[in-house]
């Protein structure tokens, strides 16, 4: 089995340790760096064991611990520091500014000064203001100090060694990236490759696998390069095809490597984490402009976070910080402005050519009858034109879920009328659960037939893609069939007579409707049984704090009862299958398991995917991911659906059990509570121990109880050991 690529925090880890082996004068000082703590974000982990006398663990304080490293650099040595979080480095401001990089150029002769500074930086962990900043411009432009940035796609061995060799440096580490893993292979994913360009610290080049040509190159620093991956992806489903650029050095940049890329693209835009003004961008923008300004469709285009400060909040956050949404729509904005315009669906009609001199073409002169207009008209075409041009394709509402069967027109894409190409989105629906984008089926003309803020049911007509451009405008609302008249006037209602306050009444969201129908499904029509288990957890919640220290990931609880689960599918695959009908059971492949996430504003069932082929840190991940798109409610259709089963996270502290119900087509969902404490005896002392409670609600009609309480206990052992649940995590 091929081992899967290292994280980002794996990778600074293992650069670290080889530059202590051929270092032998190195030193990294910092707070916590020594273990077991290992650095607040584990990247010095085990460094501290190998090398006890040159790893310093110090007071905090920030511009001392820098003082002492431009000492120790001044007297020939080298050295490595660490910031606790990047925002502290206005901290160490002076000793960077005056000492650190002043050092190498102010006593005459050219004095080494082998000292990288590194930086964890960066929002979207909600930590708040002062621990979420990108600081990177507040460096920019000091002399002989260089800014390197961590990516997915280069060796942070290279950027410290070249840092510590040309030193002073800075090496800032978004901290989102830590748990994500390093690019390999010229992979990127299946529409998108990459190559290094000017070496190992220059440039990640990011391009269509298919070659297409760039109409826009994005260029980021490495903490926003998935940012603009996936801001890539959705411009490809747009019709922009763009290209992405990321550096492993910030400054000074070396452009020529990319410079013919620039210059051939139609439009060039730089997107960063930080608050716009005196930007590494700007410093982009100005340096392309100088040299090929000529070659531009249009000024660089810049891209950076709104002008605040970072809200501890998620969904506040997430309104602050330049995300893929917001570079898409920006860039697309722009491209607007700078690419050419489309070529009509339709050539606009020839004028007629007049000719004055006939007989200079050797044609003897005639003079055509005249004709009233009326009469020479056709009488089929003078009905044509009172007629609208006929439907070209037309675009029905599709069936997005198994639980809804009206969805509202959230927002139309184009304006009516508006040509558009095949595959160009074209309207935007939101179910109960999510908001689905969906593209048009043809090229054409839009002909909208359902307004903005309309409910639609599957089936109907959302849309037309005519041939040619509509006559008429279309609707402004959805029209509404007039109420029939009554037969017969009703009579007025009696008069209370003795009137109380009015009622109140709560409106369900959408969201809640779609739970009501899906519960209501699930009462009506599965005929549910249910059994649990108590299984103590002790050891496996210690081992999980390890896991969480090792790898940088936030492991706890819920990942390791979703991998336990997936562990069992081998035992009992059927548990894992889907309904066909009363005598047929579809059996899964991959163990795709669909996680409970209420964030207040709805419950979403989004499904992680190879849960059996992952490791907790990866489930991690995508379980943060969920949690954060369900406070902005932003999941797609896709994302909620395709589980073979369920599990029901209830595990803050106190819940004893939630009874779980069948997601039907599925056959089962686990539910898991909180974590409780019990008293008991132990070699007959009193002991105190933790429990959780498993449940499990199956259909009767596939699952007998004998079968379901096996697979609980397959789930409470795998639990219950933390060895087993160590082999579950390293034995992938």
């Amino acid at each position: 089995m091929t081992r899967p690529a290292p994280r980002v925090v794996e990778a600074l880890n293992a650069a670290l340790h080889r530059l202590f082996e051929e270092r032998t004068s190195l030193h990294l000082l910092g707070e916590d760096v020594r273990d077991p703590y290992g650095g607040a974000f584990k990247v010095t982990r085990g460094l501290s064991a190998r090398h006890p006398d040159r790893v310093l663990s110090t007071p905090i304080s920030e511009a001392g611990i820098t003082g002492v490293a431009g000492g120790l650099a001044l007297a020939g040595d080298q050295a490595i520091v660490e910031m606790m979080f990047g925002d502290f480095a206005a901290l160490a401001f002076d000793q960077i500014l005056n000492l650190v990089s002043k050092s190498v150029t102010m006593y005459g002769d050219r004095v080494p000064m082998p000292v990288v500074v590194r930086c964890p930086v960066g929002g979207n962990r909600g930590y708040g203001p002062t621990h979420s900043q990108s600081l990177q411009k507040h460096f920019l432009g000091v002399p002989n100090l260089a800014l390197y940035e961590t990516s997915p796609f280069h060796d942070p061995y290279a950027q410290l060694a070249e840092g510590l060799d040309r030193g002073p440096a800075m090496l800032f580490e978004d901290k989102v990236l830590y748990t994500r893993r390093m690019f390999r292979d010229g992979v990127v994913d299946e529409h998108h490759r990459y190559a290094l360009r000017g070496g190992p610290t220059g440039w990640a080049h990011v391009s269509p696998r298919d070659g297409t040509a760039a109409d826009v190159v994005l260029i980021c620093p490495g903490g926003t390069a998935h940012r603009a991956l996936d801001a890539a992806r959705l411009l490809r489903a747009r019709g922009i095809a763009a290209q992405v650029l990321v550096p492993a050095r910030l400054y000074p940049p070396d452009l020529e490597p990319v410079l013919p890329l620039l210059a051939d693209a139609r439009l060039v835009a730089v997107a960063e984490e930080s608050t716009a003004g005196g930007t590494w961008g700007a410093e982009i923008a100005a340096r392309v402009h100088a040299r090929i300004w000529a070659q531009l469709r249009a000024p660089v285009l810049l891209l950076n976070s709104a002008d605040s400060v970072v809200p501890t909040a998620p969904h506040l956050e997430a309104r602050v910080l330049l995300g893929a949404e917001r570079i898409a729509e920006e860039i697309e904005a722009g491209a607007a402005r700078s690419l050419p315009p489309r070529a009509p669906a339709t050539p606009p009609p020839a004028t007629p050519l007049a000719v004055t001199g006939a007989e200079t073409l050797g044609l003897p002169e005639t003079t055509a009858p005249e004709t009233p207009a009326a009469e020479a008209r056709e009488p089929e075409a003078a009905a044509a034109d009172s007629a609208e041009p006929a439907a070209g394709v037309p675009v029905a509402v599709p069936k997005l879920n198994n639980n809804d069967t009206a969805y509202l027109v959230v927002r139309w894409f184009a304006d009516d009328g508006a040509y558009l190409d095949e595959g160009e989105p074209l309207v935007e629906l939101e179910t109960s659960k999510a908001v689905e984008e969906i593209a048009a089926p043809a090229a054409g003309h839009l002909r909208v037939r359902a307004a903005e803020g309309s409910e639609v049911g599957v089936g109907e007509l959302l849309a037309e893609l005519l041939t040619e451009p509509p006559a008429t405008p279309g609707p402004e609302t959805r029209p509404v069939p007039p109420p029939e008249p009554l037969a017969e006037p009703l009579p007025e209602p009696a008069r209370a007579q003795e009137p109380g306050p009015a009622a109140r009444t709560h409106v369900l969201g959408r969201a809640q409707q779609g739970t009501a129908a899906v519960v209501t499904r699930a009462h009506r029509e599965v005929p549910v049984a249910f059994a649990a288990v108590e299984v103590t957890v002790d050891a496996v919640l210690a081992r999980l704090r390890t896991l969480s220290d090792e790898t940088g990931a936030e492991v706890g609880l819920p990942e390791a009862v979703v991998k336990a689960v997936a562990a069992a599918h081998p035992a009992f695959p059927h548990l894992f299958g889907t309904l066909v009908d009363e005598r047929t059971v579809r059996l899964a492949d991959t163990v795709d398991i669909g996680v409970t996430v209420d964030a207040g504003n709805g419950l979403y069932i989004p499904v992680l995917r190879d849960c059996a082929g992952r490791s907790l840190a990866d489930l991690s991940d995508d379980l943060m991911d969920f949690r954060l798109k369900a406070f902005r409610a932003e999941f797609t259709a896709g994302e909620l659906s395709g589980g073979c089963l369920s599990v029901s996270l209830n595990t803050e502290p106190g819940v004893l059990f939630v009874q779980p119900i069948v997601m039907a087509p599925q056959l089962c969902m686990v539910s898991v509570g909180g974590p409780l404490t019990r008293l008991v005896l132990e070699d007959g002392a009193p002991a105190s121990t933790t429990v959780v409670t498993l449940g499990l609600a199956y259909d009767h009609r596939v699952v007998n109880g004998r079968d379901a309480v096996a697979f609980l206990r397959a789930v409470a052992d795998a639990l219950h050991d933390a060895e087993k649940l160590v082999e579950l995590v390293d034995g992938q």
